[in-house]
């Protein structure tokens, strides 16, 4: 699943007239460039969520076939419902077993074949390096298990492998993600990894700038 519902308020005004999944980032949309990854790495069944300007993102990518994939939408408008409805609102087209789900406004080089796998517990989540923007970090990282006590932190990538139990008990409508992973966190339910590779959290026009400058670089 690609999460692709935000607003981009931070991006404005380029998002008031495009989403902020179909902003150019070395010459293709930040979606497309997930959309090939996920390809070459062997997924063929996607699920992009959206809600502003979710016509937008529609036209662009179609059914996925261009790509060797299939791709389902899950339309939350007028109002997006965060990172964690939003995945609770698309459970049913997820299916069964675990899922992959990553942010739309990162870029990554991580070789998501190497996520195709089931947890050992509920989640399982890639930590990168604090950046500038995040220098407090979000999880703790222990061997492979992430904890929610004290120690040094790690970012949340945006990127993890999910179980559909972790949103057992939930009910519809609009709420985040974290408070969820922190309390399996706490549990002992959350494994994860460090990733050290390139990943850019285009959140900013400042960041989209970095990301572009390394693209074209590359």
């Amino acid at each position: 699943m690609i999460l692709a519902a935000g607003r981009g308020e931070r991006m404005r005004p380029l998002t008031d007239t495009v989403p902020k999944p179909l902003i150019p980032v070395a010459g293709k949309p930040l979606v497309v460039h997930h959309l090939e990854h996920l390809a070459a790495a062997g997924f063929r069944e996607i699920v992009v969520n959206h809600a502003h300007l979710g016509a937008e993102i529609e036209k662009a990518l179609g059914d996925g076939s261009r790509w060797g994939l299939r791709i389902r939408y899950s339309p939350e408008a007028p109002t997006a419902l965060g990172t964690g409805g939003g995945i609770h609102r698309a459970l049913p087209l997820l299916g069964p077993g675990p899922f992959l789900v990553v942010n739309g406004d990162v870029w990554t080089d991580l070789p998501f074949a190497d996520l195709a796998h089931a947890p050992a517990a509920l989640a399982h989540l890639v930590l990168v390096p604090n950046p500038p923007h995040n220098p407090k970090g979000d999880f703790p990282l222990d061997g492979d298990r992430v904890g929610d006590g004290p120690g040094e932190r790690l970012t949340f990538s945006g990127i993890g492998v999910y179980q559909p139990a972790l949103f057992a008990g939930q009910t519809p409508g609009a709420f985040a993600l974290g408070p969820l992973l922190r309390a399996a966190a706490a549990r002992g339910q959350v494994s994860g990894e460090l990733y050290e590779g390139a990943w850019f959290d285009v959140g900013t026009p400042d960041r989209l700038a970095e990301a572009e400058a390394y693209l074209q670089g590359r």
